[in-house]
C-alpha cells in the first residue's frame, strides 16, 4: 500500500545563506547534482551535454518574463503595488493589487506615474485591470521585473538580462522558468551538435509558483492555474524520441507540467489550455523520463512534484547532500538532473 503524504513531509531546514541572491556571471558555470535512483553525483552544469544522448528530445519553456510589477496610486491618493498575473487580451490583465484598502470596481489607478488603468470586477484573489493602450507595450515601457520574494534586492540591468532564458520568446510569465537560465547559446549548440533534438512548449509561469501550500491534507490544496501551449512539432519530436527508446528531458518543472497536462489521455497531444495539474507522489508520468530542475522551496508543490518524479526518499537524500555540499538554492541557484523511477538505475 502506497504511503499517504502530508504537507509536513515536504518541509526541510535551509540555511538562509544557501539561497542564491545573484546569478553567476556565466550561465553554464552552475553546479549540477545528478540523481539516478539512489546514486548522487556532483557535476558542473556544462556536463549536461555528456548526460544526453543522440535521439533524446530536450523540451524547453520559451515563455518570457513580463516587467509585471508596478507601484502607483489610487484615485483616492492611496498607495498601491500591482503585480500582473496574466494577460487576458491586448488591453486586459488579471493582477494582484496590494493596498491598505482594496480598490473599487470603476475606480482608476495611476501606475508608475505614467498611465492609468481602470479597475474591473474581482476574479477570486485577483483584480481585472483595463488598460487604455497595448498591455505588452505599457508593461515593457514602465514596469519592473518581478524578482522572486526571497531575492532581497530590486531588479537591476543585470537581472533584466539574466532572469530571462536566452531562448525566451513568448511574453506572459511573471516568473522565469529557472532551470533554463543555465543554458547559454554555446551550450545549446553543443547539445544540438550531439544529435539531441530541442523542442519548445510555452507555459506562462504565474506568481502562484512561489506560494507555499497551507493545508496539511494535500487533497484540500487548490492548485494555481497556468496557461500553456504545445506545438505539433514538439509532439512529433517527443514521439520520435519515445519510438527510438530515447529520453524525453524536460527543462524545468514548467515544461514538465505542460507536457504532462497535455498527456492526460495517455498520449501527448498538441493544443493550448489552462492547467492546474497537481503532481504528488503516486502520480504516473506519461511522457517525461528525465528532468532538469533547480532546488525548490520547502512545502511547495514543486517539492512534491520532484518527489513524485525521482522518489520521496531519494529527493530527501539529495537535498540533504546539496545543503551539506553548499549548493546554491532557488531561482538563481544550482540545478539537478533527475531520472524518473521507471528509468532510474538502482544501485542497491
Amino acid at each position: 500500500m502506497s504511503k499517504t503524504y502530508s504537507l509536513s513531509d515536504f518541509d526541510f531546514d535551509l540555511p538562509p545563506e544557501r539561497i542564491a541572491q545573484v546569478p553567476l556571471p556565466d550561465r553554464s558555470a552552475s553546479r549540477l547534482l545528478q540523481l539516478d535512483g539512489d546514486r548522487i553525483t556532483d557535476r558542473k552544469f556544462s556536463d549536461i551535454v555528456d548526460q544526453l544522448q543522440a535521439g533524446d528530445t530536450l523540451v524547453m519553456n520559451n515563455t518570457r518574463v513580463l516587467k509585471a510589477r508596478f507601484f502607483g496610486q489610487k484615485d483616492t491618493g492611496g498607495q498601491v503595488e500591482v503585480l500582473v498575473e496574466r494577460v487576458l487580451d491586448p488591453r486586459t490583465v488579471l493582477a494582484q493589487v496590494r493596498a491598505s484598502k482594496s480598490p473599487k470596481p470603476g475606480s482608476r489607478i495611476r501606475l508608475a506615474d505614467a498611465f492609468e488603468v481602470g479597475v474591473g470586477e474581482r476574479a477570486g484573489e485577483f483584480f481585472t485591470l483595463h488598460f487604455d493602450g497595448d498591455v505588452f507595450e505599457l508593461i515593457e515601457a514602465h514596469g519592473r521585473l518581478p524578482l522572486p520574494p526571497y531575492i532581497e534586492h530590486d531588479a537591476d540591468d543585470f537581472d533584466e538580462q539574466r532572469y530571462q532564458t536566452v531562448y525566451s520568446k513568448e511574453p506572459g510569465a511573471v516568473a522565469a522558468p529557472t532551470a533554463g537560465l543555465h543554458f547559454d547559446e554555446a551550450l545549446l549548440d553543443k547539445v544540438a551538435a550531439k544529435g539531441v533534438r530541442i523542442a519548445y512548449v510555452t507555459l506562462h509561469v504565474g506568481a502562484g509558483t512561489f506560494q507555499p501550500v497551507r493545508v496539511e491534507n494535500l487533497a484540500e490544496h487548490k492548485m494555481h492555474s497556468e496557461w500553456y501551449t504545445i506545438p505539433q512539432e514538439t509532439v512529433d519530436a517527443v514521439r520520435a524520441a519515445r519510438d527510438a527508446g530515447r529520453d524525453v528531458v524536460a527543462v524545468g518543472t514548467t515544461s514538465l507540467r505542460a507536457l504532462e497536462s497535455a498527456s492526460q489521455s495517455g498520449e501527448l497531444v498538441a493544443g493550448s489550455g489552462d492547467t492546474n495539474l497537481f503532481i504528488t507522489p503516486g502520480y504516473l508520468f506519461k511522457t517525461v523520463t528525465r528532468l532538469i530542475t533547480n532546488f525548490h522551496l520547502p512545502k511547495s508543490t514543486l517539492m512534491m512534484l520532484v518527489s513524485a518524479f525521482a522518489g520521496y526518499d531519494e529527493i530527501r537524500a539529495a537535498y540533504a547532500h546539496a545543503i551539506a555540499s553548499e549548493y546554491r538554492f532557488f531561482s538563481y541557484g544550482d540545478a539537478m538532473l533527475l531520472t524518473t523511477h521507471s528509468r532510474a538505475t538502482k544501485t542497491n
